[in-house]
């Protein structure tokens, strides 16, 4: 079995990624920063922890000597300016790939974000669009795939657990443009969709992949009332959240950030994604190119966590 470099192995979705690639036998070699908050389970088989980060080329060049394949996870989803997040998800990408290609890796699978669809919205955007373009440009040195996932949630998840616990409650608090469409997606169809693509028979390089779990067209803010409303037996209600009141907080942030080194989530950028009326995604090229089919619906997602 081929043995995978993880980058992110310790975030919410790396750790679901290490759990489903180890299960499915192959040896992985994960990157981990010493000294996060997150501690990598070492308690998993057939993992060789590597300590270091996207900035050290010498940890980069350990993690991915004699590998078969790169599966690059990792990201930076908070930050107040471009810079912040080029660091991570621009110059990280062009770190590894100097390093991939000098010591001879056949290939990357960059697991991205359907923002680097619509690079304008934001600098976290923006960022990962670049992060795609540097991948692009070693075209021909090594062979890639590109996975843009929408709005990712699942078990230790952290990010959307609070809006999920609400729809828990039967109170849907409408989070950008009311007749806006979204695609989601749970965790462990995303980590069977990397595994799937890094089976010895699946020949799909140099394509960029859409996913979604397979409710057609995405969702809408009414269409998750009802299923909250299906689940607990009882009517769910919808409230909107001014935009303008979540601009405030955006620009609140923007002022503490200048002021120290709080990298916020909310941003005046994250607003105008959140706003966005078209988070759709379309499974077809990557379910014509590599056979893979989402099993978890938002309404199954939401028993796993809940129920």
């Amino acid at each position: 079995m081929a043995t995978i470099a993880l980058t992110g192995a310790t975030g919410f979705i790396g750790r679901v990624l290490l759990k489903h690639l180890t299960a499915q036998d192959f040896q992985v070699k994960a990157l981990y920063r010493p000294g996060s908050s997150s501690l990598p389970p070492k308690t998993i088989n057939s993992v060789e922890w590597v300590a270091g980060n996207l900035e050290d080329a010498d940890s980069l060049r350990t993690l991915v000597t004699n590998v078969d394949v790169i599966v690059h996870c990792a990201g930076a989803v908070r930050g107040a300016t471009l810079e912040q997040f080029k660091k991570i998800n621009v110059e990280g990408v062009e770190r590894l790939l100097q390093v991939a290609v000098e010591q001879g890796v056949p290939r990357l699978l960059l697991i991205s974000s359907l923002a680097a669809r619509e690079p304008s919205l934001s600098a976290y955007a923006l960022s990962k669009k670049l992060g795609e373009d540097v991948l692009l440009g070693y075209d021909g040195k090594i062979s890639w795939n590109i996975l843009r996932p929408p709005a990712v949630y699942g078990l230790g998840d952290r990010e959307m657990l609070p809006l999920l616990k609400l729809i828990r409650r039967g109170i849907v608090p409408v989070v950008g443009s009311k007749g806006g469409r979204f695609s989601l997606l749970y965790v462990d169809d995303l980590a069977e969709a990397v595994a799937c693509l890094l089976r010895p028979d699946i020949i799909s390089d140099g394509q960029c992949f859409e996913l979604h779990d397979g409710h057609p067209n995405g969702y809408t803010w009414a269409q998750i009332a009802a299923i909250a409303t299906q689940l607990n037996g009882k009517p769910a209600h919808c409230f909107s959240l001014p935009r303008g009141l979540i601009s405030i907080v955006g620009r609140i942030n923007m002022a503490i950030a200048s002021l120290s080194s709080y990298q916020p989530m909310m941003t005046p950028g994250k607003v105008r994604e959140i706003f966005h009326p078209d988070w759709v995604s379309d499974n077809a090229a990557i379910t014509q190119a590599i056979g893979w089919q989402p099993e978890i619906l938002f309404s199954d997602g939401m028993r796993r966590l809940f129920y």
